[in-house]
């Protein structure tokens, strides 16, 4: 069997504690889905989305020199949906919508002006009270 970096395997929940949970792929060949890799949301408790004895579908992400597997669920279902997602819009419609570098600019200056003279203002009147002491 497979178990190089970017393989989809499916393998069964063997244990699950507070920082993740042990996936057996084979006899005798198992890994670890961290938590951060569990949902593409936030996973506060592992028993909320997994638990022993389930069949799920991971994909290796990792493998140390000693053999160990990290693997991830998330990467496993993400990855198939994320590619039509990519391209249901073209770019240049998104550009479409952007203000041109020259109108951000334009507006960049007017708004500093604004800040620079307001500090001014505010520096003349300073300087003018402690003058008048």
């Amino acid at each position: 069997m497979d178990f190089e970096v970017g393989a989809i395997l499916t393998g069964k929940i063997t244990g699950i504690t507070k920082f993740g949970a042990f996936v057996t792929i084979a006899p005798g060949k198992s890994g670890l889905v961290h938590i951060s890799e569990i949902a593409s949301t936030y996973v506060s408790d592992v028993r909320n989305h997994l638990t022993e004895g389930q069949e799920v579908t991971v994909k290796v992400i990792g493998v140390d020199q000693s053999g160990r597997m990290n693997l991830s669920i998330k990467a496993a279902l993400s990855e198939p949906a994320e590619e039509p997602r990519r391209h249901t819009q073209p770019r240049y419609q998104e550009a479409a919508t952007e203000p041109s570098f020259e109108d951000k600019l334009k507006r960049f200056m007017q708004d500093s002006d604004n800040k620079m003279s307001g500090i001014k203002l505010y520096s003349d009147k300073k300087g003018a009270r402690r003058r008048g002491r």
